[in-house]
């Protein structure tokens, strides 16, 4: 989707001119009323139940439960992918750098 330009955006603030608009838009006139955020909820407090490293071994092993592990078959394919664009990668950095040296060597400095 395409960037909108300035006055593609004023003209969509001009056909919701009825909503209330922000502290600080550039209306004309009085001021326009500022709209106040709302109140973050209350955050519960936290609940003490033995130490804080058995919490966290607890809290810990509940999350490993939840993990789906790979397979074998899907570790061996991530590791040849992984192989094989290493070996991708260093080739094309090999040649990268015999022709840049080429290029040094043979064209700048002589």
């Amino acid at each position: 989707m395409a960037r909108q330009t300035r006055a593609e955006r004023r003209a969509r603030r001009q056909q919701h001119s009825a909503e209330p608009a922000v502290a600080g838009a550039g209306g004309r006139g009085a001021k326009p009323p500022v709209r106040l955020a709302p109140e973050p909820p209350a955050r519960p407090e936290p609940r003490r139940e033995g130490g804080g490293f058995r919490r966290f071994l607890g809290e810990s092993w509940g999350e490993l439960q939840k993990v789906e592990w790979p397979t074998q078959r899907h570790v061996i394919q991530g590791t040849v992918v992984v192989l094989i664009a290493c070996v991708i990668v260093g080739t094309y950095l090999w040649l990268a750098d015999i022709v840049s040296k080429y290029v040094v060597e043979n064209v700048l400095i002589k």
